[in-house]
């Protein structure tokens, strides 16, 4: 198809452009520039833009430090966010080109980017734009301190190296904290930063999200960010960011159309001649005062060298319709075919359109190549540089639509070809094999499969899912299909778990998989099918997988994988049975193999959750971490397994190990660009754990930053949310701020239905201890009676993991004291099964205070010394204040002072406001002064 379209070889042919080096010299050569400039008209600078180029020089002037009122008085920077609008052809990026001259004026370091409408599919295309010639500038040392950590995560997207191939690859969110960071940097290092996107309706999605996310930023720094757009041609993408405006209150400027007068003067201005009244207003009529138009209709009414005399009015229309519209298509075809050949050419390429490319796409040898291209520019639709561009966008797109649609598609596959050929890599050509039919074509598919594990090292899994439902499409042969549908079925490419869930079955179904592969598929579907909350479908692939694997090795996988999608949800029926399997099997495991220490982990986190000693829970976590670790960032075992075993440390009174873990965690995690869930997950368990240790002030900043993560990654941080505002619930009301609690939960919706999966803490017996905190017994009973039947059904009752029943007891107790007290004995009976002092302490305080009398007491005078070897501060003046307020209230004065002054100082360090109150409040009705609180300062996160 593509000999008979362009008259020349379908690639691995002969080539029609051999001289490269010749081709080049005809856009570089003497004088080429000159006439460039020459042939290119420009709207006046200020013609009716005077209000708009006003706001420009008030927002530059802030950016750089200027006072309004007095230049010469420095001012603080601020940055900000302008945005131009209008039609096509309206002046936007001329009055850019002049925000950016001025930014210059003042020494400002300047980026630049405009989007292109057939290179939308192009991911970071427009970062790519912006950032690339900034960082050249840079000598590879210079770059590498700029970058910092951020090199191998920014580096890639941006173009200055290639994705690692080994390692985790980074996560959207990860890509664009990276490019936050060297604007941030160079906006400090290098003065103030002028940000400008141009055409930003046709910016593709990957810029356009980091553009939308940094913008909010931008007032805290020293940058100004200008973008301008067509509003009536903005798509789903680009309203990303307009939304993000319009949510910050950013009103665009509108750049109205011409008046009569303003084209009057534009028309005299550019034919250097007094133009009559009636042909002035004619042409207004004709253009209706849009700039591009107006410019482009003057000049051909120069190199026609027509006077402008009401007579000669009339062929203004005919003038104009040669302009852009199908008129431009008309005058393409009189300038003969090789002229029209290059420039579908140059519309096809796009930012790719080299001379040696276009020449080569064309089928063009030097000489016809030469004449074309003079030719176009002389017509003013080409300009000459490094690359072959179009005067204006609409000429591009009115070209690159007239090409008939086979000829269209033949072209795209040649300049995949070609891009390919001369080093560009699959992601380039991705581009244009997009626009191409399929075919059954094995190279494309392949080049689609390399484009899209490139994106995905880029941080841009949309696009790679783009590639690979394209190369789907082609279709690419059996054993390449079964691979392309496992890896649409990856994690990081899970828009649509419903479909990630058929592409893996799909997979799965291919014949003749090979045993590692199919292993993969089945793991990559169970986890689908639990996220899709299709736990029972999940469950019989695991077991019929199991059933039918020869070899152990397998059937150990599967069993952990089965484990982890049933053991850790909260509502499945088979833990029972699954627990028992797992104790018996690791029983006999020497945890020679990674899934025999993964397993491990399992079962220390199963026999935490269960209650078992606490000796046997931590062993088993010694045992899964090894004398290696675990990693948190490897795609195929994921991150579940190392997050319970840390979570078992937690629990089982080892807040200082399980600390160390996330901590790791968080610097893996950051190392890779993993920040996204991943991260929110890890500052909210961070944050819950500095809450286990008592030091509530940094624990409530940690989780409240892991839900500020959360947040900014919109429905897909859902899950992490819940961690996080469970977390954030039962922070606050330790610190006596009931209120503030009740305030966050109504807002955040936090309420059933809750999470299928556990969360930590568990949500719903957060909302129980919520609503025992604002006094609603009766709900907070009924809320906790259904954590009871959930948990207690799959074996899970350790009271250390989940206070459930102590806080049923406490729910209880003003209308079922009898049951109150049974509740309180059932909970402590259990903590002692389990062993830790702080599970012990909590229950012996709360049967203390469902137990009247010196009883009370006496368990409360238990509680403190077991608490005194607990890490939690917390946990210890809660005691400490309820056994000095009953011995206060008994009557016994003298006894009661030592424990509300050590209570009240232990609660002011530790960030409890609510029991350091109650403290002071029992200490002036006992008669006593309470000391003076030396509080020391909270440790920062």
């Amino acid at each position: 198809m593509i000999a008979d379209v362009l008259g020349c070889t379908v690639p691995g042919g002969k080539r029609v452009v051999t001289d490269q080096t010749d081709i080049q010299r005809v856009v570089t050569r003497p004088g080429a520039g000159e006439q460039h400039k020459q042939g290119v008209r420009t709207v006046p600078k200020t013609l009716e833009r005077e209000a708009e180029l006003s706001l420009a020089q008030l927002a530059l002037d802030a950016v750089i430090g200027r006072s309004a009122t007095d230049p010469t008085t420095p001012a603080e920077h601020r940055g900000g966010l302008l945005a131009f609008t209008g039609p096509a052809g309206g002046g936007k990026t001329t009055l850019l080109n002049e925000v950016r001259r001025r930014a210059a004026e003042r020494e400002c370091t300047g980026l630049f980017a405009k989007g292109v409408e057939q290179e939308q599919s192009l991911a970071f295309h427009v970062v790519r734009q912006l950032f690339q010639p900034l960082l050249a500038s840079y000598s590879e040392s210079e770059r590498r301190e700029v970058l910092g950590d951020w090199y191998g995560i920014v580096g890639p997207c941006v173009g200055l190296c290639p994705p690692a191939t080994e390692g985790a690859a980074p996560d959207p969110q990860g890509v664009r904290d990276g490019l936050d960071w060297v604007v941030t940097h160079v906006a400090v290092q290098r003065g103030p930063l002028i940000l400008v996107v141009d055409d930003l309706h046709w910016a593709d999605a990957e810029s356009v999200a980091w553009l939308a996310s940094f913008a909010r930023r931008v007032e805290e720094l020293p940058v100004l960010m200008v973008v301008a757009y067509r509003p009536d041609e903005l798509g789903e993408v680009a309203g990303v960011f307009t939304d993000m405006v319009e949510r910050f209150r950013v009103r665009p400027l509108d750049l109205a159309p011409l008046s009569p007068s303003a084209v009057a003067d534009l028309v005299r201005e550019r034919l250097d001649a007094e133009a009559d009244d009636g042909f002035c207003q004619e042409a207004w009529l004709v253009t209706g005062g849009n700039p591009f138009e107006t410019v482009e209709l003057v000049a051909k009414v120069r190199d026609r060298r027509l006077d402008p005399v009401r007579e000669n009015a009339g062929a203004l229309r005919n003038f104009a319709a040669e302009s852009w519209r199908g008129g431009l298509v008309d005058r393409l075809k009189e300038l003969g075919t090789v002229a029209m050949r290059l420039s579908w050419a140059v519309a096809v390429l796009g930012s790719e359109a080299t001379p040696c490319l276009a020449a080569s796409l064309a089928a063009l040898g030097q000489a016809e190549f030469t004449d074309a291209a003079d030719v176009l520019r002389a017509e003013r639709i080409l300009t000459y540089g490094p690359t072959l561009e179009f005067v204006h966008p609409l000429i591009a797109t009115a070209i690159y639509r007239a090409i008939p649609p086979a000829t269209r598609v033949a072209l795209h596959g040649k300049a995949a070809w070609e891009l390919v050929e001369q080093g560009h890599g699959p992601a380039v050509a991705a581009r244009h094999l997009l626009e191409t039919q399929p075919e059954g074509d094995t190279w494309a598919a392949e080049q689609l499969r390399d484009a899209a594990q490139e994106y995905v090292r880029r941080g841009a899994p949309e696009a790679a899912r783009r590639c690979l439902s394209r190369a789907l499409c082609e279709p690419p042969p059996a054993p390449l299909r079964a691979t392309v549908l496992y890896e649409l079925g990856s994690p990081a490419l899970m828009q649509d778990p419903a479909a990630t869930v058929n592409h893996l079955q799909a997979a799965l179904d291919e014949p003749d998989l090979p045993s590692a592969l199919r292993q993969s598929i089945v793991i990559r579907l169970m986890r689908a099918l639990a996220y899709c909350d299709r736990l029972s479908e999940a469950s019989h692939v695991a077991i019929g997988e199991a059933a039918t694997a020869t070899d152990s090795r397998v059937r150990l996988r599967m069993f952990m994988e089965h484990f982890m999608v049933a053991g850790v949800t909260s509502t499945s029926q088979e833990a029972q049975v699954l627990s028992r399997r797992l104790t018996q099997l690791t029983g006999r495991l020497s945890g020679r193999s990674r899934t025999e220490r993964y397993l491990f982990g399992l079962r220390a986190w199963n026999a935490m959750v269960r209650g078992e000693p606490v000796a046997t829970a931590l062993s088993y976590a010694e045992r899964a971490l090894g004398p290696e670790g675990m990693s948190w960032t490897d795609d195929e075992w994921g991150f579940e397994v190392p997050s319970l075993v840390a979570l078992t440390f937690l629990y089982c009174d080892r807040p200082d190990r399980a600390e160390e873990l996330y901590a790791a965690a968080i610097a893996e995690y950051e190392c890779q660009g993993w920040r996204g869930v991943h991260l929110a997950l890890g500052y909210s368990l961070l944050g819950y754990i500095r809450f286990w240790k008592g030091q509530l002030a940094d624990a409530e900043d940690f989780v409240r930053a892991g839900l500020q993560l959360a947040d900014r990654l919109g429905p897909g941080g859902a899950h992490a949310q819940w961690y996080a505002l469970g977390g954030l619930i039962e922070i606050l009301l330790a610190r006596g701020e009931t209120a503030a609690a009740q305030e966050l939960a109504a807002a955040r919706r936090f309420g059933k239905p809750f999470p299928s999966v556990v969360t930590l803490p568990d949500a719903q017996t957060v909302h129980g201890e919520l609503l025992l905190a604002r006094g609603m017994e009766k709900e907070a009973a009924e809320e906790l009676t259904e954590v009871g039947h959930r948990l207690d059904l799959r074996g899970m009752r350790n009271p250390a993991w989940c206070p459930w029943l102590p806080h049923l007891a406490l729910a209880s107790r003003t209308t079922d004291a009898a049951r109150a007290l049974e509740l309180a004995q059932d909970a402590l009976l259990r903590a002692e099964r389990f062993g830790t002092a702080t599970a012990v302490g909590r229950a012996l305080r709360v049967l203390a205070r469902v137990t009247e009398g010196p009883e009370g007491i006496a368990l409360l005078r238990r509680a403190v010394p077991v608490l005194e070897t607990a890490p939690s501060s917390y946990e210890l003046a809660s005691a400490l204040v309820e056994l000095g307020t009953a011995l206060r209230r008994a009557g016994r004065l003298a006894e009661a002072a030592e424990p509300l002054h050590r209570g009240v100082d232990l609660a002011g360090r530790c960030g409890a406001g609510g029991v350091a109150a109650q403290a002071r409040d029992e200490l002036v009705a006992a008669g006593l002064r309470p000391r003076r609180l030396d509080v020391a300062p909270p440790e920062s996160p």
